[in-house]
């Protein structure tokens, strides 16, 4: 890839990021946030589909495959790379959002009996 102006604004952009969540506390309470707003999305997705009856089905579907992409995908860079022992932000945040979204769905189903 060419090194543009914008490519270095956004290397640069992400750099510094990663350097303000490095702090073990940030870090920290980043993957909290993440896990908290996985576990309100999932069930926010899954009353509103729940609702009409319509769209269990497809809801549940795009649901299973953001988890088995995402988990492909992170659990996919750490076999390539084995040097790196922490994973990056971006994917230490998705996998958090992931585990959210995945216990909002096993708990809707304890709560409905099934």
């Amino acid at each position: 890839m060419q090194q543009t102006r914008l490519n270095e604004l956004v290397d640069t952009a992400a750099g510094q990021i990663e350097l303000l969540f490095n702090n073990p506390w940030r870090r920290i309470s980043l993957n909290i946030i993440a896990l908290l707003m996985g576990f309100f999305m999932g069930s926010a997705i899954v009353s509103s589909a729940g609702q009409d009856a319509v769209w269990d089905i497809t809801g549940a579907a795009v649901l299973l495959i953001f988890a088995e992409l995402s988990s492909r995908w992170i659990y996919g860079q750490n076999k390539k790379s084995s040097a790196i022992i922490r994973q990056s932000l971006f994917l230490d945040i998705l996998n958090k959002f992931k585990i959210g979204i995945t216990y909002s769905l096993f708990l809707e189903a304890f709560k409905l009996n099934s």
